[in-house]
C-alpha cells in the first residue's frame, strides 16, 4: 500500500530589508533553509508602488501606503507555518512592531503576480514614518542603505523599539 503523503501548506513571504540574502538577519532564513521550512522562490518586486523607508538605526520598513513610493525589490520565500511563525516572532508582528498582509509581487513588467506577505510597519506609526522621511522612499534596501544599521543586541536597552520609533519620528529629518 502507498504511503500518503500529507502536503504542507507554505506562505509566500516577501523580505525586502535585513532578511534578505547578504543582510543582518538573513541567519535566520539560512536556519529556515537548512530545517526545510523555508526555500528561495527568487528576485521580486512589488506590483504596486509602496514607501520603503528607514527607521532608527536605519531599520528598513515597507509602509503599506499602496500607490505611494516605489515598486520595491526583495526577496520572495516559500515558509512553512514553523518558519512564518519564527520571522512573526523576528519581526515583533505580536509587540506591534511590524504587521504581516498580504502584497502582490512579481517577477517584473507585465510578468504573472504572485500573492504574497510582507512585514509592513505597523499602522500605529507608519504615516509618521513616511512623513518624517519627507515622503520619499527607496526601491530597495541596498548595502548603502544599510550602512549605519545597529543590531537589536547593540541599541539603547532601556527603550522599547515603539519608543525608539516614536523618538525618531518626533525628531527633525536629517539634511
Amino acid at each position: 500500500m502507498a504511503e500518503k503523503k500529507t502536503k504542507t501548506t507554505t506562505t509566500m513571504v516577501f523580505t525586502y530589508g535585513t532578511l534578505k540574502r547578504g543582510f543582518s538577519n538573513h541567519g535566520l532564513i539560512e536556519d529556515l533553509v537548512r530545517a526545510g521550512d523555508a526555500s528561495y522562490v527568487g528576485a521580486f518586486r512589488t506590483r504596486d508602488p509602496y514607501p520603503l523607508v528607514c527607521g532608527p538605526y536605519r531599520v528598513p520598513f515597507l509602509l503599506n501606503l499602496p500607490g505611494s513610493g516605489d515598486r520595491v525589490w526583495g526577496e520572495l520565500y516559500a515558509v512553512s507555518p514553523r518558519g512564518v511563525s519564527r520571522m512573526d516572532e523576528l519581526e515583533g508582528t505580536r509587540r506591534g512592531h511590524y504587521e504581516r498582509l498580504p502584497v502582490a509581487v512579481a517577477l517584473g513588467e507585465g510578468e504573472e503576480e504572485v500573492a504574497a506577505e510582507a512585514y509592513y510597519a505597523h499602522r500605529s506609526y507608519a504615516e509618521d514614518l513616511w512623513r518624517r522621511n519627507g515622503k520619499r522612499g527607496l526601491s530597495a534596501y541596498s548595502e548603502r542603505e544599510a550602512r549605519g544599521y545597529v543590531k537589536r543586541k547593540e541599541r539603547p536597552q532601556d527603550l522599547t523599539f515603539l519608543q525608539q520609533i516614536r523618538i525618531f519620528v518626533s525628531s527633525s529629518a536629517a539634511n
